[in-house]
């Protein structure tokens, strides 16, 4: 089991110690793959043209809510986890393991296939004013996407039980194998292969491709996981009976955890419906630099992950001072990582997103968003990070209130007042984001600094 002993107010706060390397390490080289490895695909998928990346962004707006969902759902699974490896009670954690596993796949199955029925109707609300073509091809592409959701929550239920048992060199495994398939196996649908006369199949072969590599995912991982490992194991899958009492402490964090992750991730599809009006040329800016955006994200995302199993462990051994300071300390190292990488990384803007595209309309509204989006990433750490922390001590209810309000009030209404109204375009909307962030980080810096978000049970 690791331990984080943080260092608040020390020189040494900013410095990685050798617990937070072993945890965080796996992470942030498996968080390195999957970015680089969707940068590639996104990349693979642009050379189609800006009609192909702006059908696959529409459909990945839709996609990334409902997964989004899904990985809150198995947040619930990793904090529940994580609280008894803390107690020390591993016949728990394994119970644990199965009642998130069998429950979350019966909520994705149910949601796959509402969506499914309803799939033209939700991208014509929502994208209706797209090109004929760009409408199409979204539709196409969603229609094979949501076949997979079931793949994708057994792997991030199977990835978050891991974790919260202190494995994280296992999902890193996983992660970058599935990933690299996914490469290959896009590159071969999208374009095809010459010397074997098969023909690539464009948009429908980019989703194939993620498609398979999902499914490669969630058989490795099962297998993993029923295999056992020396802290954590799912067995006797022949034999569930729904532990209520448990299932409603791991609900008690996935469900609003679940929900805010949907009205977040509601906010941004709203903001993408803006972008349309924009035209093409700022939707494929737009999934362009959320792309670059993942690859600066690394560092945070390995901490929000780290945070949020480090906090759980910490609260189950009865230790809230070692959570507060161990979510102090990932908080600023993950500022001061992502600041340092952002100031580094502003003069190279252009030379990144044209990686993606020779189209020079695009270029130059993607690299506006790029720039602002280098210099407000201290604000990232301090919105994403600390939630994720607090997620882990079971403080669900006061991230989600705090989420809607920053995405609602500030994301959706100043972006559209400077992007539609002020007529900034896509600059306007980033901008409405970056407040966003600001707002929420000041929030959970006020809420971490008092006491009521130790008294939350799991």
């Amino acid at each position: 089991m690791i331990t984080i002993k943080a260092l608040k107010g020390s020189r040494r706060a900013m410095f990685i110690n050798k617990d937070l390397l072993k945890l965080i390490g796996p992470i942030i080289t498996e968080q390195t793959f999957i970015s680089s490895m969707g940068i590639i695909n996104t990349i693979l998928a642009s050379r189609l043209g800006k009609e192909a990346i702006s059908s696959i962004g529409m459909a990945d707006s839709i996609n990334n809510i409902l997964i989004g969902f899904f990985s809150s759902l198995a947040v619930g699974g990793t904090v529940v986890v994580a609280t008894y490896i803390g107690q020390k009670n591993q016949k728990a954690a394994n119970e644990a393991s199965k009642q998130i596993m069998y429950s979350g796949e019966f909520i994705t199955i149910l949601i796959t296939i509402l969506i499914w029925f309803f799939r033209y109707h939700l991208v014509y609300l929502l994208f209706g004013k797209a090109e004929k073509i760009v409408f199409e091809n979204a539709i196409l592409y969603l229609g094979i996407s949501l076949v997979t959701y079931p793949f994708i929550t057994a792997q991030l239920v199977a990835f978050g039980v891991l974790r919260g048992a202190g494995d994280t060199k296992t999902p890193m495994y996983i992660n970058i194998f599935i990933n690299v398939l996914n490469v290959v196996l896009s590159y071969l649908f999208i374009y095809g292969l010459k010397i074997l006369r098969f023909h690539g199949m464009g948009v429908k072969g980019a989703a194939i491709g993620i498609g398979l590599s999902r499914l490669v995912g969630a058989i490795i991982a099962l297998y993993v996981l029923i295999k056992g490992t020396s802290v954590i194991k799912l067995s006797n899958l022949r034999y569930f009976k729904p532990d209520y009492k448990m299932l409603r402490s791991i609900f008690n964090i996935g469900l609003p955890a679940g929900i805010e992750s949907l009205l977040f991730s509601g906010g941004k599809l709203i903001t993408q419906v803006f972008v349309v009006y924009f035209g093409t040329a700022s939707i494929a800016a737009n999934s362009i630099g959320f792309s670059i955006q993942q690859i600066f994200n690394i560092p945070g995302n390995a901490l929000s992950i780290a945070s949020t199993i480090v906090v759980g462990q910490d609260m189950g051994r009865g230790d809230p001072n070692a959570a507060r300071k161990s979510l102090y300390y990932m908080t600023a190292l993950a500022s001061t990582c992502m600041g340092i990488l952002g100031l580094v990384s502003y003069p190279f803007s252009r030379f990144l997103v044209s990686i993606y595209t020779t189209n020079q309309d695009v270029i130059n509204i993607a690299v506006k968003v790029v720039r602002l989006n280098l210099l407000c990433m201290v604000l990232w750490a301090l919105s994403f990070v600390l939630p994720a922390g607090l997620k882990g001590a079971g403080d669900v209810k006061y991230t989600l209130m705090t989420s809607i309000i920053g995405m609602w009030v500030f994301r959706i209404i100043l972006g559209y007042v400077l992007g539609v109204i002020l007529n900034f375009g896509l600059v306007g909307v980033w901008i409405g984001m970056f407040t966003d962030w600001a707002v929420r980080g000041i929030l959970y810096l006020t809420r971490l600094r008092g006491t009521k978000w130790q008294k939350a049970v799991v």
